[in-house]
Protein backbone atom coordinates (compact mmCIF):
# COMPACT_ATOMS: atom_id res chain seq x y z
CA UNK A 1 0.00 0.00 0.00
CA UNK A 2 2.84 2.38 1.10
CA UNK A 3 4.18 1.88 -2.44
CA UNK A 4 1.41 2.13 -4.67
CA UNK A 5 1.46 5.88 -3.13
CA UNK A 6 4.96 6.62 -3.50
CA UNK A 7 4.75 7.05 -7.04
CA UNK A 8 1.45 9.07 -7.58
CA UNK A 9 3.53 11.55 -4.66
CA UNK A 10 6.96 11.49 -6.97
CA UNK A 11 4.41 12.52 -9.72
CA UNK A 12 2.79 15.40 -8.22
CA UNK A 13 5.99 16.70 -6.38
CA UNK A 14 7.41 16.96 -10.38
CA UNK A 15 4.92 18.97 -11.55
CA UNK A 16 4.72 21.19 -9.48
CA UNK A 17 8.63 22.77 -10.08
CA UNK A 18 7.51 24.15 -13.46
CA UNK A 19 8.89 27.29 -15.28
CA UNK A 20 6.55 30.25 -16.00
CA UNK A 21 7.64 32.00 -19.21
CA UNK A 22 5.46 35.01 -19.98
CA UNK A 23 3.75 36.14 -23.92
CA UNK A 24 6.04 38.51 -25.27
CA UNK A 25 4.33 41.74 -26.69
CA UNK A 26 4.75 42.55 -29.77
CA UNK A 27 2.03 45.32 -30.43
CA UNK A 28 2.84 47.50 -33.66
CA UNK A 29 1.80 51.21 -34.87
CA UNK A 30 -0.98 50.72 -37.21
CA UNK A 31 1.09 52.79 -39.69
CA UNK A 32 4.83 53.86 -40.58
CA UNK A 33 4.79 57.25 -39.40
CA UNK A 34 7.14 58.45 -42.17
CA UNK A 35 5.11 56.58 -44.82
CA UNK A 36 2.87 59.42 -45.90
CA UNK A 37 0.70 59.14 -48.90
CA UNK A 38 3.35 58.63 -51.66
CA UNK A 39 3.60 54.80 -50.93
CA UNK A 40 3.15 52.24 -53.99
CA UNK A 41 2.82 48.44 -53.47
CA UNK A 42 5.09 46.54 -54.40
CA UNK A 43 6.88 42.93 -54.72
CA UNK A 44 9.57 42.43 -51.87
CA UNK A 45 10.32 38.70 -53.13
CA UNK A 46 12.77 40.09 -55.73
CA UNK A 47 12.71 44.21 -55.18
CA UNK A 48 16.07 44.76 -57.22
CA UNK A 49 13.73 43.73 -60.50
CA UNK A 50 11.82 47.19 -59.77
CA UNK A 51 15.23 48.89 -60.52
CA UNK A 52 14.89 47.90 -64.27
CA UNK A 53 18.61 47.29 -64.36
CA UNK A 54 19.18 43.74 -65.98
CA UNK A 55 22.98 44.01 -64.52
CA UNK A 56 21.90 44.56 -61.06
CA UNK A 57 19.27 41.39 -61.01
CA UNK A 58 22.45 39.51 -62.76
CA UNK A 59 24.90 40.17 -60.26
CA UNK A 60 22.43 38.99 -57.42
CA UNK A 61 20.66 36.55 -59.02
CA UNK A 62 24.58 35.56 -59.42
CA UNK A 63 25.96 36.05 -55.50
CA UNK A 64 23.04 34.33 -54.43
CA UNK A 65 24.23 30.91 -56.65
CA UNK A 66 28.12 30.88 -55.57
CA UNK A 67 28.52 33.43 -52.96
CA UNK A 68 30.49 32.67 -50.31
CA UNK A 69 28.07 34.07 -47.33
CA UNK A 70 25.11 31.75 -49.22
CA UNK A 71 27.10 28.97 -49.00
CA UNK A 72 28.22 28.79 -45.82
CA UNK A 73 24.82 29.94 -44.84
CA UNK A 74 23.13 26.95 -46.10
CA UNK A 75 26.35 24.72 -44.92
CA UNK A 76 24.69 25.57 -41.93
CA UNK A 77 20.89 24.76 -42.55
CA UNK A 78 22.25 21.52 -43.79
CA UNK A 79 24.14 20.92 -40.36
CA UNK A 80 20.87 21.87 -38.30
CA UNK A 81 18.74 19.53 -40.65
CA UNK A 82 21.25 17.01 -39.95
CA UNK A 83 20.64 17.85 -35.96
CA UNK A 84 17.27 17.41 -35.85
CA UNK A 85 17.33 14.27 -37.55
CA UNK A 86 18.98 12.94 -35.16
CA UNK A 87 17.24 14.96 -32.13
CA UNK A 88 14.71 12.23 -31.70
CA UNK A 89 17.07 9.20 -31.70
CA UNK A 90 17.69 8.74 -27.90
CA UNK A 91 13.80 7.99 -28.16
CA UNK A 92 14.12 5.20 -30.36
CA UNK A 93 15.49 1.50 -29.39
CA UNK A 94 19.17 1.68 -28.86
CA UNK A 95 21.22 -1.42 -29.20
CA UNK A 96 24.48 -2.86 -31.46
CA UNK A 97 24.63 -5.99 -32.32
CA UNK A 98 27.65 -7.82 -30.80
CA UNK A 99 29.33 -10.79 -31.92
CA UNK A 100 32.19 -12.34 -29.92
CA UNK A 101 34.79 -15.48 -30.74
CA UNK A 102 37.60 -17.13 -28.26
CA UNK A 103 39.51 -20.20 -28.60
CA UNK A 104 40.90 -21.80 -25.17
CA UNK A 105 43.50 -24.37 -25.98
CA UNK A 106 44.04 -26.53 -22.78
CA UNK A 107 47.15 -28.63 -21.58
CA UNK A 108 47.77 -31.43 -18.60
CA UNK A 109 50.59 -30.53 -17.31
CA UNK A 110 50.87 -33.28 -15.15
CA UNK A 111 48.94 -37.04 -12.89
CA UNK A 112 47.41 -36.32 -10.00
CA UNK A 113 44.39 -37.62 -7.97
CA UNK A 114 41.18 -36.25 -9.34
CA UNK A 115 37.71 -36.62 -9.16
CA UNK A 116 36.24 -38.85 -12.03
CA UNK A 117 32.88 -38.27 -12.96
CA UNK A 118 30.18 -40.47 -11.31
CA UNK A 119 32.85 -42.04 -9.28
CA UNK A 120 35.13 -41.09 -6.00
CA UNK A 121 38.66 -39.94 -5.79
CA UNK A 122 40.70 -42.05 -8.70
CA UNK A 123 42.68 -44.49 -7.00
CA UNK A 124 44.09 -47.16 -9.78
CA UNK A 125 47.99 -47.76 -9.96
CA UNK A 126 49.79 -47.73 -13.15
CA UNK A 127 51.99 -50.60 -14.54
CA UNK A 128 55.33 -50.46 -13.23
CA UNK A 129 58.36 -50.13 -15.76
CA UNK A 130 55.71 -49.78 -18.54
CA UNK A 131 55.50 -46.07 -18.77
CA UNK A 132 51.94 -46.55 -19.29
CA UNK A 133 50.03 -43.50 -17.19
CA UNK A 134 47.74 -45.09 -14.12
CA UNK A 135 44.07 -45.10 -14.08
CA UNK A 136 41.36 -44.11 -11.82
CA UNK A 137 37.82 -45.68 -11.01
CA UNK A 138 35.67 -46.02 -14.30
CA UNK A 139 38.41 -45.83 -16.74
CA UNK A 140 39.40 -42.18 -16.55
CA UNK A 141 42.94 -40.99 -16.16
CA UNK A 142 45.19 -40.93 -13.03
CA UNK A 143 44.92 -36.83 -13.42
CA UNK A 144 41.77 -36.39 -13.01
CA UNK A 145 39.10 -33.89 -14.98
CA UNK A 146 41.53 -31.81 -16.55
CA UNK A 147 41.46 -32.87 -20.43
CA UNK A 148 43.95 -31.37 -23.30
CA UNK A 149 42.43 -30.39 -26.52
CA UNK A 150 40.62 -26.97 -27.76
CA UNK A 151 37.06 -25.34 -27.09
CA UNK A 152 36.19 -22.58 -29.17
CA UNK A 153 33.30 -20.57 -28.24
CA UNK A 154 31.00 -18.31 -30.60
CA UNK A 155 28.62 -15.90 -29.06
CA UNK A 156 26.15 -13.19 -30.95
CA UNK A 157 23.81 -10.77 -29.13
CA UNK A 158 21.72 -8.07 -29.69
CA UNK A 159 20.69 -6.27 -25.97
CA UNK A 160 18.23 -3.45 -26.81
CA UNK A 161 16.90 -0.22 -24.39
CA UNK A 162 13.82 1.71 -25.31
CA UNK A 163 13.01 4.38 -22.99
CA UNK A 164 8.73 4.72 -23.56
CA UNK A 165 7.58 8.39 -23.49
CA UNK A 166 5.12 7.94 -20.85
CA UNK A 167 4.92 11.68 -20.26
CA UNK A 168 5.62 13.73 -23.74
CA UNK A 169 9.30 14.16 -23.94
CA UNK A 170 9.43 13.01 -27.73
CA UNK A 171 7.01 15.69 -28.22
CA UNK A 172 9.66 18.55 -26.61
CA UNK A 173 12.25 17.20 -28.17
CA UNK A 174 10.41 17.51 -31.74
CA UNK A 175 9.59 20.68 -31.10
CA UNK A 176 12.60 22.24 -29.83
CA UNK A 177 14.65 20.31 -32.99
CA UNK A 178 11.98 22.23 -35.41
CA UNK A 179 12.28 25.37 -33.75
CA UNK A 180 16.05 25.41 -34.00
CA UNK A 181 15.74 23.73 -37.94
CA UNK A 182 13.26 27.05 -38.31
CA UNK A 183 15.51 29.35 -36.91
CA UNK A 184 18.26 28.13 -39.10
CA UNK A 185 16.14 28.25 -42.15
CA UNK A 186 15.46 32.03 -41.47
CA UNK A 187 19.16 32.82 -40.59
CA UNK A 188 19.51 31.19 -44.10
CA UNK A 189 17.10 33.61 -45.76
CA UNK A 190 18.24 36.49 -43.93
CA UNK A 191 21.82 36.24 -45.29
CA UNK A 192 20.94 35.76 -48.46
CA UNK A 193 18.08 38.94 -48.13
CA UNK A 194 22.06 40.89 -46.42
CA UNK A 195 24.26 39.87 -49.75
CA UNK A 196 21.82 41.05 -52.13
CA UNK A 197 21.32 44.62 -50.71
CA UNK A 198 24.96 44.12 -50.34
CA UNK A 199 25.45 43.40 -54.10
CA UNK A 200 23.20 46.64 -54.58
CA UNK A 201 24.38 48.66 -52.49
CA UNK A 202 28.07 47.74 -53.60
CA UNK A 203 27.27 48.24 -57.20
CA UNK A 204 25.37 51.23 -56.83
CA UNK A 205 28.78 52.98 -54.73
CA UNK A 206 30.85 51.73 -57.42
CA UNK A 207 28.67 53.56 -60.05
CA UNK A 208 29.03 55.90 -57.51
CA UNK A 209 32.50 56.52 -57.90
CA UNK A 210 32.33 56.36 -61.57
CA UNK A 211 30.62 59.51 -61.82
CA UNK A 212 32.41 61.11 -59.52
CA UNK A 213 36.08 60.31 -61.27
CA UNK A 214 33.98 61.06 -64.33
CA UNK A 215 33.33 64.52 -62.53
CA UNK A 216 36.56 64.57 -61.40
CA UNK A 217 38.29 64.26 -64.73
CA UNK A 218 36.13 66.84 -66.25
CA UNK A 219 37.22 69.48 -63.24
CA UNK A 220 40.58 68.25 -64.62
CA UNK A 221 39.84 69.27 -68.39
CA UNK A 222 38.44 72.61 -66.64
CA UNK A 223 41.43 73.38 -65.20
CA UNK A 224 43.62 72.49 -68.00
CA UNK A 225 41.28 74.88 -70.31
CA UNK A 226 41.82 77.92 -66.90
CA UNK A 227 45.56 77.35 -66.92
CA UNK A 228 45.54 77.57 -70.77
CA UNK A 229 43.89 80.76 -70.99
CA UNK A 230 45.55 82.10 -67.77
CA UNK A 231 49.19 81.60 -69.48
CA UNK A 232 47.85 82.99 -72.83
CA UNK A 233 46.62 86.34 -70.93
CA UNK A 234 49.87 86.33 -68.87
CA UNK A 235 52.22 85.80 -72.19
CA UNK A 236 49.86 88.83 -73.41
CA UNK A 237 50.64 90.94 -70.33
CA UNK A 238 46.53 91.24 -68.91
CA UNK A 239 47.31 88.60 -66.32
CA UNK A 240 50.06 88.23 -63.43
CA UNK A 241 52.39 85.03 -62.98
CA UNK A 242 50.81 84.85 -59.35
CA UNK A 243 47.27 83.56 -61.59
CA UNK A 244 49.39 81.02 -63.41
CA UNK A 245 50.99 79.43 -60.47
CA UNK A 246 47.35 79.53 -59.00
CA UNK A 247 45.58 77.60 -61.67
CA UNK A 248 48.78 75.11 -61.55
CA UNK A 249 48.08 74.39 -57.95
CA UNK A 250 44.62 73.61 -58.68
CA UNK A 251 45.30 71.37 -61.64
CA UNK A 252 47.70 69.55 -59.03
CA UNK A 253 44.73 69.53 -56.26
CA UNK A 254 42.29 68.19 -59.18
CA UNK A 255 45.10 65.31 -60.29
CA UNK A 256 45.46 64.30 -56.85
CA UNK A 257 41.88 64.21 -56.21
CA UNK A 258 41.24 61.92 -59.85
CA UNK A 259 44.09 59.19 -58.56
CA UNK A 260 42.43 59.15 -54.75
CA UNK A 261 38.90 58.28 -56.57
CA UNK A 262 40.24 56.03 -59.11
CA UNK A 263 41.64 54.18 -56.26
CA UNK A 264 38.51 54.10 -54.44
CA UNK A 265 36.80 53.01 -57.52
CA UNK A 266 39.14 49.85 -58.03
CA UNK A 267 38.78 48.92 -53.77
CA UNK A 268 34.55 49.45 -54.90
CA UNK A 269 34.68 47.11 -57.98
CA UNK A 270 37.14 44.39 -56.26
CA UNK A 271 34.79 43.82 -53.31
CA UNK A 272 32.25 43.54 -55.51
CA UNK A 273 33.65 40.45 -57.32
CA UNK A 274 34.04 39.35 -53.64
CA UNK A 275 30.70 39.37 -52.98
CA UNK A 276 30.52 37.64 -56.37
CA UNK A 277 32.50 34.99 -55.35
CA UNK A 278 35.25 35.46 -58.12
CA UNK A 279 36.99 38.07 -55.89
CA UNK A 280 40.52 36.96 -58.71
CA UNK A 281 38.36 37.32 -61.90
CA UNK A 282 39.68 40.46 -63.38
CA UNK A 283 38.05 43.82 -62.89
CA UNK A 284 36.46 44.11 -66.76
CA UNK A 285 34.48 41.03 -66.18
CA UNK A 286 32.11 43.13 -63.91
CA UNK A 287 32.17 46.89 -66.12
CA UNK A 288 30.78 49.53 -64.09
CA UNK A 289 29.08 52.22 -65.59
CA UNK A 290 29.39 56.27 -64.60
CA UNK A 291 25.48 56.46 -64.50
CA UNK A 292 23.29 57.06 -61.49
CA UNK A 293 19.38 55.88 -61.83
CA UNK A 294 16.58 57.07 -59.75
CA UNK A 295 15.42 54.85 -57.27
CA UNK A 296 11.94 53.03 -57.35
CA UNK A 297 8.52 54.43 -55.38
CA UNK A 298 8.65 53.97 -51.58
CA UNK A 299 6.46 50.28 -51.38
CA UNK A 300 3.65 50.39 -49.27
CA UNK A 301 3.37 48.00 -45.90
CA UNK A 302 2.19 48.09 -42.75
CA UNK A 303 4.39 47.41 -39.31
CA UNK A 304 2.39 43.94 -39.00
CA UNK A 305 3.90 42.76 -41.72
CA UNK A 306 7.33 43.22 -40.14
CA UNK A 307 6.38 39.98 -38.14
CA UNK A 308 5.93 37.66 -41.24
CA UNK A 309 8.56 39.26 -43.58
CA UNK A 310 11.60 40.07 -41.81
CA UNK A 311 13.75 37.04 -41.36
CA UNK A 312 15.57 38.37 -38.10
CA UNK A 313 12.37 38.23 -36.69
CA UNK A 314 10.82 34.94 -37.60
CA UNK A 315 14.65 33.94 -36.53
CA UNK A 316 14.06 35.21 -33.16
CA UNK A 317 10.13 34.34 -32.58
CA UNK A 318 11.65 30.71 -33.76
CA UNK A 319 14.33 30.95 -31.11
CA UNK A 320 11.65 31.59 -28.30
CA UNK A 321 10.12 28.53 -29.61
CA UNK A 322 13.06 26.58 -29.24
CA UNK A 323 13.71 27.68 -25.65
CA UNK A 324 10.02 27.08 -24.73
CA UNK A 325 10.69 22.93 -25.97
CA UNK A 326 13.74 23.02 -23.57
CA UNK A 327 11.97 24.20 -21.17
CA UNK A 328 9.64 21.75 -21.06
CA UNK A 329 12.20 19.18 -21.51
CA UNK A 330 13.88 20.58 -18.36
CA UNK A 331 10.48 20.31 -16.52
CA UNK A 332 9.75 16.63 -17.55
CA UNK A 333 13.78 15.34 -16.64
CA UNK A 334 11.95 15.56 -13.28
CA UNK A 335 9.49 12.45 -14.24
CA UNK A 336 10.29 9.11 -13.79
CA UNK A 337 11.49 7.15 -17.06
CA UNK A 338 10.72 3.48 -18.13
CA UNK A 339 13.03 1.50 -19.94
CA UNK A 340 12.97 -1.35 -21.67
CA UNK A 341 15.63 -3.79 -22.01
CA UNK A 342 14.78 -6.72 -24.49
CA UNK A 343 17.59 -8.76 -25.68
CA UNK A 344 18.69 -12.10 -27.27
CA UNK A 345 21.52 -14.06 -28.08
CA UNK A 346 22.99 -17.34 -29.42
CA UNK A 347 26.07 -18.93 -28.13
CA UNK A 348 28.17 -21.92 -29.75
CA UNK A 349 30.54 -24.11 -28.22
CA UNK A 350 32.85 -26.56 -30.38
CA UNK A 351 35.27 -28.95 -29.06
CA UNK A 352 35.67 -31.27 -26.49
CA UNK A 353 32.29 -30.50 -25.51
CA UNK A 354 29.76 -28.84 -28.51
CA UNK A 355 26.44 -27.09 -27.76
CA UNK A 356 24.66 -24.99 -29.42
CA UNK A 357 22.46 -22.24 -27.06
CA UNK A 358 19.94 -19.47 -27.75
CA UNK A 359 18.34 -16.99 -25.36
CA UNK A 360 16.31 -14.47 -24.90
CA UNK A 361 15.11 -11.77 -21.82
CA UNK A 362 12.46 -8.86 -21.64
CA UNK A 363 13.54 -6.78 -18.49
CA UNK A 364 12.51 -3.13 -17.50
CA UNK A 365 14.32 -0.13 -15.64
CA UNK A 366 12.27 2.39 -13.57
CA UNK A 367 14.66 5.38 -12.86
CA UNK A 368 12.99 7.62 -10.17
CA UNK A 369 15.08 10.88 -9.78
CA UNK A 370 15.34 11.88 -5.78
CA UNK A 371 18.93 12.62 -4.81
CA UNK A 372 18.99 14.73 -7.84
CA UNK A 373 16.28 16.86 -7.74
CA UNK A 374 17.38 20.01 -6.42
CA UNK A 375 19.21 20.05 -9.17
CA UNK A 376 16.95 19.27 -11.72
CA UNK A 377 14.85 22.01 -10.06
CA UNK A 378 17.44 24.60 -10.88
CA UNK A 379 17.89 23.32 -14.14
CA UNK A 380 14.46 24.09 -14.78
CA UNK A 381 14.77 27.88 -12.82
CA UNK A 382 17.65 28.49 -15.44
CA UNK A 383 15.90 27.75 -18.35
CA UNK A 384 13.25 29.84 -17.43
CA UNK A 385 15.56 32.29 -17.10
CA UNK A 386 16.82 31.70 -20.56
CA UNK A 387 13.45 31.80 -22.02
CA UNK A 388 12.65 34.94 -21.06
CA UNK A 389 16.17 36.09 -22.66
CA UNK A 390 14.56 34.93 -25.66
CA UNK A 391 11.07 36.60 -25.18
CA UNK A 392 13.24 39.92 -24.95
CA UNK A 393 15.05 39.55 -27.91
CA UNK A 394 12.13 38.68 -30.04
CA UNK A 395 10.71 41.60 -28.57
CA UNK A 396 14.12 43.48 -29.29
CA UNK A 397 13.88 42.01 -33.09
CA UNK A 398 9.90 43.43 -33.42
CA UNK A 399 10.64 47.00 -32.10
CA UNK A 400 14.22 47.37 -33.79
CA UNK A 401 12.26 46.31 -37.54
CA UNK A 402 9.60 48.82 -37.02
CA UNK A 403 12.84 51.39 -36.22
CA UNK A 404 14.76 50.72 -39.08
CA UNK A 405 12.09 50.64 -41.44
CA UNK A 406 10.32 53.85 -40.72
CA UNK A 407 13.79 55.56 -40.34
CA UNK A 408 14.40 54.54 -44.03
CA UNK A 409 11.18 55.56 -45.62
CA UNK A 410 11.91 58.72 -43.85
CA UNK A 411 15.49 59.24 -44.95
CA UNK A 412 14.58 57.58 -48.41
CA UNK A 413 11.97 60.28 -48.89
CA UNK A 414 14.48 63.25 -47.61
CA UNK A 415 16.78 62.00 -50.30
CA UNK A 416 14.80 61.83 -52.93
CA UNK A 417 13.98 65.82 -52.69
CA UNK A 418 17.18 66.39 -51.85
CA UNK A 419 18.82 65.17 -54.88
CA UNK A 420 15.86 67.12 -57.18
CA UNK A 421 16.78 70.60 -55.52
CA UNK A 422 20.49 69.95 -55.72
CA UNK A 423 20.01 68.84 -59.12
CA UNK A 424 18.14 72.21 -60.31
CA UNK A 425 20.86 73.56 -57.92
CA UNK A 426 23.97 71.99 -60.26
CA UNK A 427 22.51 73.42 -63.29
CA UNK A 428 22.12 77.11 -62.48
CA UNK A 429 25.89 76.67 -60.90
CA UNK A 430 27.33 75.32 -64.57
CA UNK A 431 25.09 78.09 -66.01
CA UNK A 432 26.79 80.71 -63.88
CA UNK A 433 30.24 79.23 -64.52
CA UNK A 434 30.12 79.82 -68.64
CA UNK A 435 29.12 82.60 -67.91
CA UNK A 436 31.60 83.65 -65.68
CA UNK A 437 34.33 81.59 -67.96
CA UNK A 438 33.16 84.12 -70.95
CA UNK A 439 33.63 87.01 -68.63
CA UNK A 440 37.20 86.68 -67.90
CA UNK A 441 37.85 85.44 -71.28
CA UNK A 442 36.60 89.59 -72.34
CA UNK A 443 38.46 90.55 -69.71
CA UNK A 444 35.42 91.44 -67.88
CA UNK A 445 36.12 89.61 -64.45
CA UNK A 446 39.30 88.30 -62.57
CA UNK A 447 40.36 85.02 -62.03
CA UNK A 448 39.11 84.65 -58.41
CA UNK A 449 35.47 85.54 -59.61
CA UNK A 450 36.35 82.63 -62.64
CA UNK A 451 37.75 80.09 -59.62
CA UNK A 452 34.81 81.03 -57.16
CA UNK A 453 32.12 79.97 -60.19
CA UNK A 454 34.20 76.74 -60.50
CA UNK A 455 34.52 75.56 -57.43
CA UNK A 456 30.30 76.55 -56.75
CA UNK A 457 29.66 74.27 -60.03
CA UNK A 458 31.94 71.08 -58.57
CA UNK A 459 30.39 71.60 -54.91
CA UNK A 460 26.99 71.73 -56.54
CA UNK A 461 27.95 69.02 -58.84
CA UNK A 462 29.24 66.41 -56.04
CA UNK A 463 26.65 67.21 -53.65
CA UNK A 464 23.92 66.43 -56.37
CA UNK A 465 26.07 62.46 -56.77
CA UNK A 466 26.35 62.21 -53.21
CA UNK A 467 22.64 62.72 -52.70
CA UNK A 468 21.93 60.17 -55.96
CA UNK A 469 24.04 57.65 -54.32
CA UNK A 470 22.93 57.96 -50.87
CA UNK A 471 18.66 57.54 -52.29
CA UNK A 472 19.63 54.88 -54.04
CA UNK A 473 21.48 53.12 -51.22
CA UNK A 474 18.57 53.97 -49.04
CA UNK A 475 16.34 52.63 -50.84
CA UNK A 476 18.10 49.34 -50.46
CA UNK A 477 18.58 49.72 -46.99
CA UNK A 478 14.50 50.39 -46.97
CA UNK A 479 13.61 47.01 -48.80
CA UNK A 480 15.95 45.09 -46.66
CA UNK A 481 14.24 46.82 -43.37
CA UNK A 482 10.70 45.75 -45.00
CA UNK A 483 12.02 41.80 -44.89
CA UNK A 484 12.65 41.63 -48.98
CA UNK A 485 14.78 39.58 -50.90
CA UNK A 486 13.05 35.73 -50.02
CA UNK A 487 9.95 33.73 -50.67
CA UNK A 488 8.10 31.43 -48.07
CA UNK A 489 7.24 29.18 -51.12
CA UNK A 490 10.64 29.11 -53.23
CA UNK A 491 13.12 25.72 -52.47
CA UNK A 492 15.79 25.95 -50.51
CA UNK A 493 18.36 23.43 -51.91
CA UNK A 494 20.44 21.06 -49.42
CA UNK A 495 23.48 18.90 -50.19
CA UNK A 496 21.83 16.47 -48.27
CA UNK A 497 20.29 13.91 -48.90
CA UNK A 498 16.31 13.86 -47.96
CA UNK A 499 16.08 10.36 -48.10
CA UNK A 500 14.69 8.08 -44.38
CA UNK A 501 11.78 8.70 -42.61
CA UNK A 502 10.82 12.34 -41.93
CA UNK A 503 9.32 12.49 -38.03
Amino acid sequence: MRSALTFPALLLLAACATGSPRAPQVATPPAFEAQGAVATPVQLDRWWTLYGDPQLTALIDEALDRGFTTREALARLDEARAVRRNALRDFDPRGNLQASATRQQTYNLGSGSGIAPGGGAGGGTGQPGTGQPGTGQGGFPAGGFIFPGQLDTYALSLPVQWELDLFGRRGAARRTADAELDASRFAYLGARSTLAADVADQLFQARGLAVQVADSRETLRIRQELRRVVGIRAQRGLAPNADVNRVETDLATAQAQLQLQEAQLFAARRSLLALLGRAGDRLDSVPVEARLAAPPLIPAGLPADLLVRRPDVLEARARLEGALGRLRTAELAQFPTLTLTPSAGLNIVRGVFEATTSFWSLGANLALPLLDRARLRQDVKMQDARTEQAVLAFERSVQTAFSEADQSIAALEADRRRAGVLEGGEARARASYDATLTQYRRGLTDLQGLLDAEAMWRAARSQTTAARIDALSRSVQLFKALGGGWSADAAIPSRISNRGTNR
